[in-house]
């Protein structure tokens, strides 16, 4: 796993795991990263399915419950087919410009 700090979010990638291997681990350590906005990075990830993002799913719902940003950057599958409560942006720019209305919304209360 490798992780760079941005100006307002944690980037995360995977190197060699499984997508779902790599959210498991992710998962198990969330109070490393709990109080920074996330975007984990997909992109390379090509022949990805609805199920794999599926194991993100419960770790999204735990780190937006913290009042955080987690963001999935990939464009295999469309955001039609995904729940709600994930957040899927095609590339790392728009996941950079989501975490940045988050943080005006929250800054304004919503």
């Amino acid at each position: 796993m490798k992780t760079f700090h941005k100006e307002n979010f944690l980037l995360i990638s995977t190197e060699d795991e499984s997508i779902t291997e790599f959210a498991s681990v992710l998962t198990k350590q969330h109070s490393d990263y709990k109080n920074d906005n996330i975007v984990i990075d997909l992109s390379e990830f090509k022949d990805i399915h609805t199920n794999h993002f599926l194991a993100f799913l419960e770790l999204s719902n735990l780190h937006r419950n913290e009042n955080k940003s987690f963001v999935l950057v990939n464009d295999a599958v469309g955001i039609d087919e995904l729940p709600e409560e994930l957040v899927v942006v095609p590339t790392l720019q728009e996941a950079e410009d989501m975490v940045q209305m988050d943080e005006i919304q929250r800054d304004l209360g919503f």
